[in-house]
């Protein structure tokens, strides 16, 4: 019989912090790098081309929903692409209007969650075609008018801030089209998709993996690139990709923006840390061929990325009740701009994925319920701050957080 041998805890500890890791099984060692760097034969292995395409689109969607000279059939094309059509101003070096590549065709459209639900996908996918519809038809015609209950138009922010442009319900639809696709794009791509063994797993990925098999004309196995592909949707647009958090929220208008404000409030402090590292060592663990802990990871990256979305949709519901509660003339520009982001951030929180059940953490029905709460009547001018705690409470109770962590 074997021996068993003992490894006190600080032995283990110095195991993580050097970077190298063992499971269960002896002959499996994870070499985990100090930074998403992997190579193979002297050459990177990393490769999310695709997801940089797709985030530098919705960048571009998102600011021509602010920009009344496009048309709503122009905007409609940019956000479905057909390749070689010249859809985007394109000054990348990604060659925009020649990909292949759009955002439509991948926003609701994980293998988890929509493989075998194309009606909600669709319905999901015409959601964020009706916003393109509505900020082009009702909100661009009163572009220089003020806005009032039932009436789109223009609002600024006190002390001559920034002006908003609302519907009539008081909701912005840029914002709300911007954050509804980090949850229906981003987040829904990474957790129900690319982490996931359904994905990673499929065909004969693993036996490839083990085997050391290369994707046609590449330089990493398919496996590899479906976790860097998740690895992509939150973090290509960093300065420098493999050690992102040096710029953290700085490059993007998406997920990895709003992983650096969580980060930013001292109650969440740590959380991007625990996401990157969680993506490093999945990464380093597929080389290794230890599924065991790849899967582990992507439990990890799924509570934490989520909590992002939670997070964030209270942060935002609140600050519009302390836009409400003021004691002075209450500036409507701020708090519906708040209401507004916090808006996108609920319809987020469909896509997200709590690894204790696989699930979201609110279905589609939960998150229309409450999105239609706070377009009652005349929507955001109407609103309690009664009606924003009990939204935040509501979402908070799904979470390890409270309101008061959130909201701060």
């Amino acid at each position: 019989m074997k021996n068993k041998i003992f490894i006190p805890a600080f032995l283990t500890i110095l195991t993580l912090l050097t970077s190298c890791g063992e499971d269960e099984d002896p002959g499996v060692v994870i070499n985990e790098p100090a930074t998403y760097s992997f190579t193979r034969n002297g050459a990177s292995t990393v490769s999310f081309s695709g997801q940089t395409t797709r985030i530098l689109m919705a960048e571009e969607i998102v600011s021509a929903l602010s920009n009344t000279e496009f048309t709503e059939a122009e905007i409609d094309a940019m956000f479905a692409h057909a390749e070689g059509e010249n859809d985007f101003a394109d000054e990348s070096n990604f060659g925009l209007n020649a990909s292949s590549k759009n955002v439509r065709s991948k926003t609701a459209a994980s293998a988890d969650l929509f493989a075998s639900n194309t009606t909600l996908s669709a319905s999901i996918k015409e959601d964020f075609d009706g916003w393109i519809a509505s900020q082009v038809a009702d909100v661009f015609p009163n572009w220089n008018a003020d806005a009032s209950e039932g009436v789109a138009g223009q609002i600024q922010e006190a002390g001559g801030g920034s002006v908003r442009y609302v519907n009539t319900k008081g909701l912005e639809y840029n914002q709300a089209f911007g954050k509804g696709l980090i949850g229906a794009l981003m987040v829904d791509q990474i957790l129900n998709n690319y982490v996931s063994t359904t994905v990673l797993d499929a065909g004969t990925n693993a036996e490839d993996n083990d085997a050391g098999t290369l994707a046609d004309g590449k330089n990493y196995t398919n496996m590899e690139h479906k976790w860097d592909e998740a690895y992509g949707y939150a973090y290509a647009k960093a300065a420098n990709t493999a050690d992102p958090n040096a710029t953290l929220g700085e490059n993007d208008s998406f997920l990895f923006k709003y992983i650096g404000r969580v980060e930013g409030d001292e109650d969440f402090a740590g959380i991007a840390a625990e996401i990157y590292n969680a993506f490093k060592l999945g990464r380093a663990a597929i080389v290794a061929g230890d599924y065991e802990t790849r899967d582990e990871q992507a439990d990890i990256i799924r509570e934490k990325i989520s909590m992002i979305i939670g997070i964030r949709a209270v942060y935002y519901l609140q600050q519009g009740k302390a836009g409400l509660e003021t004691s002075g003339t209450i500036d409507y520009a701020s708090v519906f701009h708040d209401l507004s982001e916090g808006f996108g951030f609920i319809y987020s929180l469909q896509f997200t994925r709590d690894p204790m059940s696989n699930s979201p953490y609110f279905t589609n029905a939960e998150v229309n319920a409450m999105l239609d709460e706070l377009m009652e009547g005349n929507g955001f001018w109407d609103v309690t701050p009664a009606q924003l705690d009990e939204i935040s409470s509501d979402i908070a109770a799904r979470f390890t957080f409270t309101v008061e962590e959130a909201g701060s």
